[in-house]
C-alpha cells in the first residue's frame, strides 16, 4: 500500500485524502494538511515512484486509482478527496471508477484531458546532478539553477532528495518511459455525480473554458473557481487563499 501520513484524528466530519503532483510528495502538502485536520482528519499520500511508496513498473492513472483505492478502503472510507495536477487526474479516475468510496471531489488546476507540454525535462535536469558532490540541499539547488530557470521548482524537486543515501525519492527512469500516461487522460466509462469543484490558479492555463464539456459530461455537479494570482502550483504559491476555499467548500 501506499505510503501515507495522518493529520489529525477522525471526526464526525468525512476525512481528507489528499494526492500529490508529478515530481511531489505527501510531505509537500504538510501545511496544508495540518491545517486542515483541526476539522477532520486528512491523510496525505506518497504516489508510486514517488516518496517512500513502492516503486512500479507502470503508472498509468488507472493505476494509481487503485493504489487510492487500496488506501481508502484501508481507511474505511468513503473519504473526501483532493488530487492536484497528476494526483488531481488519478482522483478524477478514482472517483469515475470507485464512486462509492470518494464522498466529494476537489480537483486542482488540471482537466480530464490530454496534455502536450511534457515534464521530460525536468527528469533530465535531475539526472544530470551530480549526486557525489551533493553534502546538503542547497548543493543540488546550485547545480539545478543552472538547469531550470524557476528557483522555487529547484527548491522543490530537492525535498524528493535522499542527501544521506544520495539518491532521488523519485523513479525517474519509469516516470520517464511512462511521460506518455502521465501526459494522458484515459477512457473511463462512467460519471462521478458527487460534488465535484474545479480548483484553479487563475494565471494558470491548465483548466481552459473549452474543457468544461468534457468535465461536465464526466462530472455533472462541477463547480469551479479561481484562485487571483496563482499559477499551477496554486497551493504553494497562494496557501492561505488555497486552505480557505477548500475548507469553505467542504464545509459547505
Amino acid at each position: 500500500m501506499l505510503n501515507l501520513i495522518k493529520h489529525g484524528m477522525r471526526t464526525d466530519k468525512p476525512g481528507l485524502l489528499i494526492a500529490h503532483g508529478l515530481y511531489g510528495s505527501g510531505r509537500n502538502w504538510g501545511v496544508i494538511a495540518k491545517r486542515l485536520s483541526d476539522e477532520r482528519q486528512v491523510v496525505t499520500v506518497d504516489m508510486r515512484n514517488h516518496g517512500f511508496s513502492e516503486w512500479k513498473e507502470t503508472h498509468t492513472y488507472h493505476d494509481l486509482a487503485d493504489d487510492l483505492s487500496e488506501v481508502l478502503a484501508a481507511l474505511d472510507g468513503p473519504f473526501d478527496v483532493l488530487g492536484h495536477s497528476m494526483g488531481g487526474k488519478a482522483a478524477m479516475v478514482l472517483a469515475l471508477a470507485h464512486s462509492e468510496q470518494v464522498h466529494r471531489l476537489i480537483v486542482a488546476d488540471i482537466a480530464p484531458v490530454a496534455y502536450t507540454h511534457t515534464q521530460i525535462q525536468f527528469i533530465q535536469a535531475m539526472r544530470a546532478v551530480d549526486l557525489s558532490n551533493v553534502h546538503k540541499r542547497s548543493d543540488a539547488e546550485d547545480q539545478l539553477k543552472t538547469l531550470i530557470d524557476d528557483p522555487s521548482l529547484t527548491s522543490f524537486f530537492t525535498q524528493s532528495l535522499d542527501i544521506k543515501e544520495k539518491k532521488w525519492r523519485l523513479n525517474l527512469d519509469v516516470l520517464a518511459d511512462q511521460m506518455p500516461h502521465i501526459l494522458s487522460f484515459p477512457e473511463v466509462d462512467g460519471t462521478y455525480n458527487g460534488p465535484t469543484l474545479f480548483l484553479s490558479g487563475a494565471n494558470s492555463d491548465y483548466v481552459k473554458r473549452e474543457d468544461r464539456p468534457r468535465i461536465k459530461a464526466l462530472f455533472p455537479q462541477a463547480g469551479f473557481l479561481k484562485i487571483p494570482g496563482a499559477g499551477h502550483w496554486l497551493h504553494a504559491e497562494k496557501p492561505r487563499e488555497f486552505e480557505a476555499a477548500v475548507r469553505a467548500w467542504l464545509n459547505r
